[in-house]
């Protein structure tokens, strides 16, 4: 590859960087403000896509193979923290929403349709 294509590559790659910390600076405040919990989680896992793809950049600017493979682990990483954080945000979601409007199991219906023949 000639030296001005080079050149201009990394031009690209460094304003691409940029551009993902300002996003990643934006993505950090939303998850800062909220105003819901979904709304921080949705943030938390844009921050984590936006670091895998900025080490991916890195990968190519610096022509090291190896940060591709922590983009890898860092892409299985962060999938199981979104999982778990949205699975502890259910639980706590449906804990609190139990007691005022909660559907009847299948045995408390059995128990009430018992009581109607009789």
């Amino acid at each position: 590859m000639s030296g001005s294509m080079a050149g201009a590559y990394t031009v690209l790659y460094q304003g691409s960087l940029v551009i993902l910390a300002v996003a990643l600076l934006l993505c950090l405040i939303r998850a800062i403000r909220g105003p819901q919990i979904a709304d921080r989680i949705i943030a938390i896992n844009m921050m984590g896509t936006l670091t895998i793809i900025s080490i991916a950049i890195l990968a190519f600017l610096l022509e090291e193979g190896y940060l591709m493979d922590i983009a890898m682990i860092y892409t299985m990483l962060s999938f199981l923290a979104v999982v778990l954080l949205t699975k502890i945000y259910m639980g706590v979601y449906r804990q609190k929403h139990a007691g005022s409007d909660r559907p009847e199991t299948a045995r408390e219906h059995g128990e009430k349709e018992a009581g109607q023949h009789e």
